[in-house]
């Protein structure tokens, strides 16, 4: 069991490094080849999120690196939703340094970088959890419920950042391009939830 824990550890690790290397343009990174059984586990996966299409798209290209496996599966989304939102967070920042910036959009910058930076320790702590621990017993689901607790917590924290940019005093231009940013977050954190689920429920 400690094998297999230092096992995903490893691979954890190594997908945080993989991803952080290609936050841009993760839809534009070179597919992995992969077979049809890996393939066809992404997209029976992917039609329990919300985002099935886009979950498909996302994650087929890590196919044969997750190998079919659901523990694999929930950490690569949550490390794609946590490098994203790491790197959205830097975007806000340098944008909130801009002049020009109306007092009320700012503020609402403001907001959003404090949500998203307490996003960013929840989707982290999820990931090292997600990763060190075996399937099965209580052990396993009490670990498994903080897991749920942070991820959803982080999705709440997204709602509330895209709450802030409300308002008619915003510019919708400034409106449109922070929305955007936050909802590819919450998108891509809402499925990692739904992993973190789905791996949750296979091993009750």
């Amino acid at each position: 069991m400690a094998a297999a824990g230092s096992y995903f550890s490893i691979i954890a690790l190594i997908i945080l490094i993989q991803l952080a290397t290609n936050l841009n343009s993760c839809s534009a990174a070179t597919p992995i080849r992969h077979s049809g059984r890996n393939t066809r586990f992404i997209r029976t996966s992917c039609r329990t999120t919300l985002q099935p299409s886009l979950c498909f798209v996302t994650f087929s290209r890590y196919a044969t690196r997750i190998r079919g496996s659901p523990r694999l599966l929930a950490t690569t989304a949550l490390s794609l939703a946590f490098n994203t939102t790491r790197f959205a967070t830097k975007s806000m920042i340098t944008l909130s340094k801009r002049h020009g910036l109306k007092r009320r959009e700012a503020a609402a910058l403001r907001v959003c970088v404090e949500e998203l930076g307490d996003s960013i320790d929840e989707l982290k702590d999820s990931i090292g959890k997600l990763s060190r621990h075996g399937a099965g017993g209580s052990t396993f689901r009490s670990q498994m419920s903080d897991i749920q607790t942070w991820v959803s917590a982080a999705l709440t924290d997204d709602d509330t950042c895209m709450d802030g940019l409300s308002g008619k005093s915003i510019n919708r231009k400034f409106r449109s391009r922070v929305r955007r940013r936050v909802v590819k977050i919450a998108h891509l954190t809402s499925i990692g939830l739904a992993f973190v689920n789905r791996y949750a429920a296979t091993h009750k």
